[in-house]
């Protein structure tokens, strides 16, 4: 009996630099790893590929002046108001271009948290103080007399505080109705990920004069600037002073490039993704990774679809539960092996959530990954489309 079923495994990789090719480095980095290991590859296999290489590799960069610029074209005069704008700052680094490119800016923060689970105050803090969050709103000083001063308990940062730095031409609210911004501006910026789409309906609705949403500031380039068509600035990350990085674009012609590659070079048919923040809540802190667009960026057609696949628990304690040892084992391959194509409502999936293949290879890459210094943002997952009954 096989004793390993799935691993994924962070490749580490050079310094990635734009102009690079990307495609080749990739595949050099893989191949060479299995020859390391005496592992070759094997149909199926899949190599995920962070964005954020994707993007350095192509230079997909803007700086504060090319946003503002952006920013500009959009609403030419008057106050803007950004609504729901993500508490990090990391995502925080395109508010001083977008405040440097309007006359005035208002920021209407949400409470408690952001939608990704980035704290200003507690659950248990706001209801302390009698707060009710679906209708009270705040001004920064009547937050404060409230609440006070509020470090995040892993970065230490007071968020609002953090706005202030945009000067004094920003003013912050905190308010979880988005038609709340209407009070003191028209023209709206929806900076929310998840929720933009109802977020800009509800805004029309309701008397906003200009929406637009982050994915609408460069979707085309400015002055030489990077740009995504699709997502415009959404899923920015800092990166020097006065710039940058933006989700990558063009990453479908990217994943195809690498599975020809790999195939010309070895006949094995490997599946190849490109993924974003995964989706995983941190028990303690209470956030989601969810700050990029999407998870599965772009990945060649074998990931498309959702698993279907049986509950062995359920299985054994309901179908086999009479069975031991080897008589059990075979009892489980051979449920596995007759189970139906599509087992949507059936109980033998109790228990499982399906959910995308994208979503969830991009997540296990993700935290295989990490976002601070392994040095592997390519990992390679073997054995995942394989199940118990595979030899």
């Amino acid at each position: 009996m096989r004793t390993v079923g799935t691993q994924a495994i962070g490749i580490r990789m050079p310094i990635i630099h734009e102009g690079d090719d990307l495609v080749s480095i990739v595949v050099d980095n893989i191949l060479n790893h299995c020859k390391q290991t005496n592992a070759p590859l094997k149909d199926r296999d899949i190599i995920g590929v962070t964005e954020a290489i994707v993007a350095r590799a192509q230079g997909n960069y803007a700086t504060f002046a090319q946003i503002s610029k952006a920013v500009r074209n959009k609403i030419p005069s008057g106050a803007v108001g950004v609504v729901f704008p993500i508490l990090s700052r990391n995502r925080f680094s395109a508010l001083p271009g977008i405040a440097a490119g309007v006359d005035k800016l208002y920021i209407q923060l949400s409470y408690p948290s952001d939608e990704v689970g980035n704290h200003l105050v507690t659950i248990e803090k706001m209801y302390e103080a009698g707060v009710n969050p679906y209708t009270n709103t705040f001004d920064e000083a009547g937050f404060r007399k409230v609440f006070g001063d509020i470090k995040h308990e892993f970065t230490g940062i007071d968020y609002i505080e953090l706005y202030r730095i945009l000067g004094n031409n920003a003013e912050i609210i905190l308010a979880n109705d988005p038609c709340e911004i209407l009070k003191y501006t028209k023209n709206i910026i929806a900076a929310d990920i998840h929720t933009r789409e109802q977020t800009k309906r509800r805004l029309r609705e309701n008397g906003a004069e200009i929406v637009i949403g982050f994915d609408d500031i460069l979707t085309e380039s400015i002055d030489g600037s990077g740009y995504n068509s699709q997502y415009g600035i959404r899923g920015r990350n800092v990166s020097s002073e006065g710039r940058g990085k933006l989700f990558p674009h063009s990453c479908e012609k990217f994943v195809e490039s690498v599975h020809k590659k790999i195939f010309e070079k070895t006949g094995v048919s490997v599946e190849v993704l490109v993924y974003g923040d995964g989706a995983f809540k941190d028990p303690v802190g209470k956030i989601w990774e969810l700050a990029d667009p999407v998870v599965g960026v772009a990945f060649t057609k074998g990931l498309n679809g959702l698993p279907n696949e049986l509950k062995l628990k359920y299985i054994a304690d309901n179908k086999i539960d009479n069975k031991r040892g080897e008589e059990a084992r075979e009892a489980i391959i051979n449920q596995i092996r007759e189970k139906d194509a599509i087992l949507v409502g059936k109980d033998e999936t109790l228990g499982t959530t399906p959910r995308h293949y994208s979503d969830l290879i991009g997540s296990l890459c993700d935290l295989v990954s990490g976002s601070g210094d392994k040095g592997t943002p390519v990992v390679l997952v073997t054995g995942y489309f394989d199940n118990y009954a595979s030899e």
